[in-house]
């Protein structure tokens, strides 16, 4: 998808301070650059023990905490399972062991089960990408990473929600 032309959807996705917003088509990713100079560049994150365990999602970049400016850098990471891009058609069945990104500010984790809404303030990675350059008015807020199946249904265990300070 050319991300030009969903420039309209990410600026209202941006400029959402609550998850009461509405939107359309499904936002794609933005093409990456580097992080914005004044972010510090992140380490790689170490293996945890419960990344030997089970799987799990979790943000590459930024950091939980961490002082940012927009546009936000974002870049996603998991253990212990396939990231991959949704086949095209009408998915009928999902592959065990496989989904996608999902991304949103200030929103909690959706339950188990429930199919990721194709609207603000989600952002769908169904290409299997992992990372966006993302607008944000200054603030602290929440970002929310969760993975989705084939058919973007949450898997349990596989969200993680971290804290930023946006910056003017």
């Amino acid at each position: 998808m050319n991300i030009r032309r969903h420039l309209p959807q990410l600026a209202l996705l941006a400029g959402l301070a609550t998850t009461a917003a509405c939107g359309g088509s499904e936002p794609a990713p933005a093409e990456t650059s580097t992080p914005a100079a004044s972010a510090p560049a992140p380490a790689a994150p170490a293996a945890s023990p419960a990344a030997a365990s089970g799987p799990r999602v979790f943000f590459v970049e930024p950091q939980d905490g961490a002082n940012v400016k927009s546009p936000v850098h974002l870049r996603f990471g998991s253990d212990n399972y396939e990231i991959a891009a949704v086949p095209p058609g009408t998915v009928e069945t999902v592959r065990p062991g496989m989904g996608h990104h999902h991304v949103a500010i200030d929103t909690e984790c959706l339950p188990p089960g429930t199919v990721i809404p194709k609207a603000a303030p989600w952002v769908h990675f169904g290409d299997g990408k992992n990372e966006i350059e993302m607008q944000m008015p200054a603030g602290t807020h929440k970002l929310t990473l969760q993975l989705g199946d084939d058919k973007h249904t949450t898997i349990e265990g596989l969200c993680q929600t971290i804290t930023v300070n946006v910056s003017e």
